[in-house]
């Protein structure tokens, strides 16, 4: 009886004990994940890149970043049509991709007989807008690929610049390349990463653009292309001196750089969209000349499983593609049905699904 007792006591302990708790559910306010889930966006395989010289702009990337040539050949007219050039314009690419890495790579494009082409962020300062800024990289020794660009005669918007931000130690430069193309470099020293194999120059991760309202930019891809979000972050340098987006050391330590980053699948280290807004400073609109043939970043490209149905959902929100085609070639990808959008500040950035 005394046993039957003291179990009975025990059962009543536990279950007021666990009416004091809260249910699993609400225990646990994991976020849902992004939408663009639902639709099986994945990270972007590939940057587009326009320039005019293939071998020169690839040749830092191949020859001192120890990255490899993945195929090159003539850009199909079906693409060029999709992109809207007119028939006399030809056009020849070439996609190269960091060691053992079948996304992050960069897909050069050179468009022949294209008239009236100009860098699409002609002597662009870091705040003026429109245009995507800068294709990010890691590497286990930026200062070694900063100086192999400067041999190669690119340029730099500052010498490597240490900064701590988000908990980790970094060493950051911006290379310009032909074009005023920028490749971002981060070596991170603290904590290690271990994300994706670094060596000396990494598959591309991330890209920057620079924009006017930095909330109605991070809203226009959480909320209408459905991706997550990694961060919001405003920064601001924590000592007046020279820093990595040229902004005069009399004002790094109170010009508010506002940061976010945007991603179509949480948790992940690549596939991202970053946007950045120097608070203050009123630079250029230079959105107008964010398209093909112009000589530039031109877009991101993301593959999509269901193309339909998150075309459908991004039409629910009011996002309807600047350019559109089915079952078009292009080589590395195959036959594929694709559209590009643009965000508030007129960059592209594109979805696909291969046959």
């Amino acid at each position: 009886m005394r046993l039957t007792a003291a179990r009975a006591l025990a059962a009543a302990a536990l279950a007021v004990a666990a009416a004091l708790l809260p249910s699993p559910a609400a225990a646990v306010d994991a976020p849902a994940p992004p939408a663009a889930v639902r639709f099986g966006v994945a990270p972007w395989t590939e940057a587009v890149v326009s320039v005019a010289d293939l071998d020169a702009s690839a040749a830092w990337l191949l020859a001192d970043g120890g990255w490899r040539e993945r195929m090159r050949g003539a850009v199909s007219r079906g693409e060029l049509d999709y992109w809207g050039l007119p028939k006399t314009v030809s056009g020849a690419f070439l996609l190269v991709c960091a060691p053992a890495a079948e996304t992050g790579c960069i897909r050069y494009v050179r468009f022949d007989n294209a008239e009236g082409q100009r860098p699409i962020r002609l002597a662009a300062r870091p705040w003026d807008t429109g245009g995507i800024f800068s294709i990010m990289l890691r590497s286990e020794n930026v200062p070694a690929l900063f100086d192999a660009a400067i041999a190669r005669g690119w340029w730099a918007e500052s010498p490597p610049y240490a900064f701590r931000f988000g908990g980790s130690d970094l060493v950051n430069v911006v290379v310009r390349g032909p074009h005023g193309v920028n490749y971002a470099l981060y070596q991170r020293d603290a904590p290690p990463f271990e994300g994706f194999p670094v060596g000396r120059l990494s598959q591309a991760f991330n890209a920057m653009r620079m924009v006017r309202d930095q909330p109605a930019a991070l809203a226009f891809y959480r909320d209408r292309l459905g991706f997550g979000v990694l961060f919001d972050a405003p920064f601001t340098d924590p000592e007046p001196r020279a820093n990595n987006f040229s902004v005069p050391a009399n004002l790094a330590t109170t010009l508010v750089r506002r940061a976010a980053v945007a991603q179509p699948v949480l948790p992940g280290e690549t596939g991202r969209v970053e946007m950045m807004q120097f608070e203050g400073f009123a630079g250029r609109d230079l959105s107008q000349f964010a398209a093909p043939p112009n000589w530039g970043i031109i877009s991101l490209r993301y593959p999509v499983t269901d193309l339909e149905g998150y075309r459908a959902f991004l039409a629910g929100n009011s996002v309807a593609p600047a350019y559109a085609a089915t079952a078009v070639a292009i080589t590395g990808i195959g036959s594929a049905d694709i559209f590009a959008v643009r965000d508030p500040d007129g960059n592209l950035t594109e979805f696909y699904r291969a046959r």
